[in-house]
């Protein structure tokens, strides 16, 4: 028999290390054990808890634009949007892609475009992306039937933007959009968030902090896959934007619309050279006093709601709001007010006067002659009524719009010493021009104000090789041209309408704008409380000589009054007193064929009542011809609506 099997001291060692292993390893998951459900378990049950719950930011209705007696411009209507919470969509990319073409053939839109937006917002996974706005009901029930199919995607009812007057003050009001990427950099530090809406354009961009009120936060339940499992819990209610009141009247801002339409349709039957190309325009109306808006109108317009929702490129395209359809369209996202400069004509003839007067090289009643042209240093300046022949004072030579008057005047501006510098720059700068009026809308042009300065820097060796050292040099021409607003002078409607404002109210110089107050939402269609917010600036004072005022208002009433005042003829049969200034202003334009063609601008700029103005208007019709043939009867449509009265035809229209 064998020796029996014996427990040495090398095999104890052994078993003993090979126990004491065991009782460490069962000691270290006793701990674990121990930490999980003693320590820790709270903790990690509330985690759990947490991976089954969801937080949805809820987006806040926007408050809505309202005229300056509380009618509503822009308001909300409920509408149902298709949502993708990219969390809960499936992990495996062919899945996902295959949901999406399934989605996309639902909505009957592009599977690219979805998964271009999704791609956009590949960096905030929490926030819900916005596929489609406005789905119709079969969309959102087939949707909502088959949500086992589509996971994270949702169909939430949310508040649209509506513009209940279609395109009514479509440039004044702007239009709302998803916050860009490079908005969202600008902005994040004031609460903004990838996915949301804000003012792109307009009123809606300018005070989007008043309008877009204060996001809510709700609570979901998901399971493991994502899916929603009962209903959302309101955690923290969305506020909703506060209401922002115009200065626009929203009477006067129809008629506005409508006279432009009436103007370009005026100029278009007339006859005249060059007037079946009159296609746009602007109207501002004011109140002089203070520089609110009553209306301000640029055509052609566009539709806002093309931006709400999904935003067709087609519908874009149709409408002339991209690239390459804008210029067939003439540019109908252009707000012709603020963004577009013209060239005055002689609508700027008054501020010519005041500044010869302020600068003494003119006396009011001091005549000079008024021929069918004027001959300085060989070159010959030609008046727009080639007969007449008399000697005017200078209330004349506005009713009558002499430009061989001004020609003159003008010439004297050019002999002043130069030490002194341009002094017609100088007060026109004064009174407003080349500079931004300081409307309340962001975007505005500062149009031109001509000076030698400008040109010495505007043709250079570089910029006009052939003919800089004579382009680059201050002309007599120069002076003799900007003294009836031609050449390379450009404004905005809206200058020139403060300027008209000016002389209205005695010399003082207003900041234009639309902001009327901020109301707190009210729920019974009632005003709101109002919120503090920043006035507009006060009326500047332009320090110009009373007397000198009252001589241009005296020659702005005889145009309208004096049987051979330009404008006689359309505001001569008007209860009210209007006084006001036509213009015709030449400026060279490519019509389409290559070749670069002139074309008379329509203006006529005026207020009423004379004796103390409520209101002043400025028109422009592009292309439109002589001013009282299409501006003034343009202008006289929102007087009418103003004041509520109607003018007789005075006869045939003699004008500039």
């Amino acid at each position: 028999m064998e020796e029996p099997y014996r427990l040495t001291p090398r095999l104890a060692l052994r078993v003993g290390l090979l126990g004491m292993v065991a009782i460490a390893v069962f000691a270290t998951l006793f701990l674990r054990l121990w930490s999980l459900q003693i320590l820790n378990g709270e903790q990690l049950l509330r985690a759990a808890q947490n991976n089954q719950r969801r937080e949805v930011r809820l987006p806040a209705p926007r408050g809505a634009i309202l005229d300056r007696t509380g009618l509503p411009l822009v308001t909300n209507v409920p509408g149902t949007i298709v949502q993708i919470d990219q969390a809960s969509m499936p992990k495996r990319k062919s899945i996902r892609l295959r949901e999406i073409r399934r989605l996309a053939r639902v909505l009957k839109m592009p599977a690219r475009e979805i998964g271009a937006n999704l791609i956009r917002h590949r960096n905030d996974l929490l926030t819900p992306v916005r596929i489609k706005s406005d789905v119709t009901d079969a969309q959102a029930g087939y949707l909502t039937e088959r949500a086992d199919d589509f996971p994270g995607v949702s169909v939430p009812v949310v508040s649209l933007r509506y513009y209940p007057h279609r395109e009514l003050a479509a440039h004044v009001l702007g239009y709302t959009g998803d916050i860009s990427q490079q908005q969202l950099d600008t902005l994040a530090k004031d609460g903004y968030r990838p996915g949301d809406t804000i003012g792109q354009t307009g009123v809606e961009a300018k005070y989007d902090k008043y309008l877009r009120g204060a996001p809510g936060l709700a609570i979901k339940r998901v399971d493991s896959l994502g899916r929603q499992q009962g209903s959302t819990t309101p955690l923290v209610p969305a506020r909703p934007g506060e209401a922002v009141r115009l200065t626009v009247d929203l009477k006067l801002q129809m008629a506005a619309e409508q006279a432009l339409r009436y103007g370009i349709e005026r100029a278009r039957s007339s006859g005249c050279q060059g007037c079946w190309y009159a296609n746009g325009g602007a109207i501002v109306a004011m109140d002089p006093r203070d520089g609110s808006i009553r209306a301000m109108a640029s055509y052609p317009t566009y539709r806002p709601s093309l931006y709400v929702g999904r935003v067709r490129q087609s519908a874009l395209d149709a409408a002339g709001l991209t690239t390459r359809s804008a210029k067939a369209a003439n540019f109908p996202a252009l707000d012709r007010a603020i963004d577009a400069a013209y060239p005055p004509g002689s609508t700027f003839k008054p501020v010519t006067a005041l500044a010869a007067m302020q600068e003494h090289i003119l006396q009011p009643y001091e005549p000079l002659a008024c021929t069918g042209q004027y001959t300085n240093h060989g070159q010959v300046f030609k008046n727009w009524d080639p007969f007449v022949n008399e000697a005017m004072t200078l209330t004349t030579a506005l009713a009558q719009s002499c430009d061989t008057y001004f020609y003159q005047v003008g010439y004297r501006f050019y002999g002043m010493p130069s030490e002194r510098g341009p002094r017609l720059q100088a007060w026109a700068h004064r009174f407003g021009f080349g500079q931004r009026t300081g409307i309340d809308l962001g975007s505005e042009i500062t149009g031109l104000l001509p000076t030698p300065d400008w040109r010495r820097q505007t043709f250079t060796r570089k910029t006009d090789p052939g003919h800089w050292q004579i382009d680059s040099l201050w002309k007599p021409g120069d002076s003799i041209q900007l003294a009836i607003g031609q050449k390379d002078l450009l404004v905005t409607p809206l200058q020139m309408a403060r300027f008209y404002a000016l002389i209205a109210n005695g010399g003082r110089l207003v900041t234009p704008h639309l902001l009327l107050d901020v109301e707190q939402a009210s729920a019974n269609r009632q005003a709101g409380r109002v919120i503090p917010t920043p006035p507009p600036p006060a009326p500047e004072a332009t320090n110009v000589d009373a007397q000198a005022l009252s001589v241009v208002r005296e020659g702005l009433f005889e145009a309208t009054h004096s049987s051979l005042g330009t404008s006689y003829a359309t505001f001569g049969g008007f209860p009210i007193p209007i006084s006001g200034k036509t213009g015709t202003a030449e400026k060279a334009i490519d019509p389409g064929d290559g070749y670069m063609h002139t074309f008379n601008q329509s203006w006529w700029c005026g207020y009423g009542p004379s004796n103390s103005p409520d209101l002043v208007v400025c028109a422009l019709i592009e292309n439109g011809g002589h001013g009282g043939d299409a501006a003034a009867p343009a202008a006289l449509k929102v007087f009418e609506e103003f004041f509520h009265k109607q003018a007789a035809q005075q006869g045939a229209i003699h004008s500039d």
